[in-house]
């Protein structure tokens, strides 16, 4: 029986990359937006080049930090002690003095408000032993991503020969750590707030965070090399984006772009997640340890549709008639055909078994014929 793993959209559902809709031009030279939780690419330019992405690189620190959390391999209360290396960097800082302790949380603070190199360099040592292996894992996770345009040289984005990366790998790590790691938003969300018992005061690079609506992140980057950079992402009516500038000329452009592909998706996009129209009959199954099997929709029934379609879409289910036993927890029992107004298909959906049936013995199948006989037998 067949086994399923992620269901496809139908030609009807694939996006063009190449353009914008008319008036959502950018002015920057590689620019990406995705949606988060399908992953699918609204608009892409330029989107496979690598460019420095300066402090962007910072996304992949962040990941990798909130991967230690989430597994308990790390805490938020976890103190760390200032190297003299991470006292060391120069650009944006928090000033960490050598030997200065500080809790994970403060470090994360640090880097997503105000982008410290000082203190992402803190949390690598930390988790690593030193920046370089940790930089080290930051490539691994890159490849496990499949971020083929990347190869960091740091945690920080200072400009290194060598350290580059593209919209769309930034596109990917940025997506990997809002879906599987949402509590990065009680840093990247944040407008103000201060370090050392209010001594040291943070304003968030993002600008966006405070003047654009819906914004959940993420992280801005700059030097002279790199230009203006920014992944941002931002979330309204259950759908959030993903956002993504290189190499703009100015602070206020790459913003500007970013607004542009943010208003372009939520105006033109909607996330839809479907469901049956009534409750799904169980499937017979011929010789299973128990008569039938119950149908389930696979758990990816999120379908991003144009906003004018949203509302008027028709569901249409096939099961089949029935399964031979031996079935297991996935295998594929029928389909649910998603459908436009015009009639034309949006989306096929599998619809799985919820669980495994095994085959009868011969000892439970002899102990079945007997007491069929039997019953038989008592009508007579």
């Amino acid at each position: 029986m067949k086994r399923f793993g992620v269901f496809s959209l139908l030609a009807a559902l694939l996006l063009s990359v190449s353009a914008l809709a008319a008036g959502s031009a950018v002015s920057c030279p590689s620019a990406l937006l995705m949606e988060k939780q399908t992953g699918t690419v609204l608009f892409a330019q330029d989107e496979h080049t690598p460019r420095e992405p300066a402090s962007v690189t910072k996304i992949m620190t962040l990941l990798l930090t909130m991967e230690a959390i989430d597994s308990g391999a790390l805490s938020y209360d976890d103190i760390v002690t200032g190297s003299a290396h991470a006292a060391g960097m120069g650009g944006s800082q928090i000033w960490l003095k050598e030997n200065e302790r500080m809790t994970v949380r403060d470090l994360l603070k640090a880097v997503c408000i105000v982008s410290g190199n000082d203190a992402a360099v803190a949390l690598a040592e930390h988790l690593a032993g030193s920046e370089d292996a940790f930089v080290e894992r930051m490539n691994l996770r890159a490849q496990e991503l499949g971020m083929n345009d990347t190869h960091f040289v740091n945690c920080t984005g200072l400009p290194a020969a060598g350290h580059l990366t593209s919209a769309y790998d930034i596109a990917l790590m940025s997506r990997e750590l809002i879906l599987r790691h949402p509590d990065i938003q009680q840093f990247t969300t944040v407008w103000m707030d201060s370090l050392r018992d209010g001594a040291s005061m943070l304003v968030n690079t993002n600008k966006l965070v405070r003047f654009y609506d819906g914004t959940t992140g993420l992280k801005t980057g700059s030097t002279d090399s790199a230009g203006y950079c920014l992944s941002a992402t931002a979330e309204r009516n259950g759908m959030e984006l993903i956002a993504v500038v290189l190499k703009g000329k100015t602070s206020d452009e790459r913003f500007s772009d970013a607004k542009s592909l943010l208003n372009y998706g939520f105006s033109t996009w909607a996330l839809v997640t479907v469901t049956p129209d009534e409750v799904l009959p169980p499937v017979p199954v011929t010789l299973g340890v128990q008569p039938a099997v119950q149908p389930v929709l696979t758990r990816e029934n999120a379908l991003l549709v144009e906003k004018g379609l949203a509302n008027d879409l028709t569901k249409e289910v096939v099961l089949a008639e029935g399964v031979a036993a031996p079935v297991y927890e996935g295998d594929v029992l029928g389909q649910l055909t998603v459908r436009d107004a015009a009639g034309n298909t949006v989306a096929v959906l599998p619809l799985l078994a919820g669980e495994t049936v095994g085959h009868v013995t011969y000892a439970q199948m002899l102990r079945r014929y007997l007491a069929l006989g039997f019953c038989f037998a008592a009508r007579g």
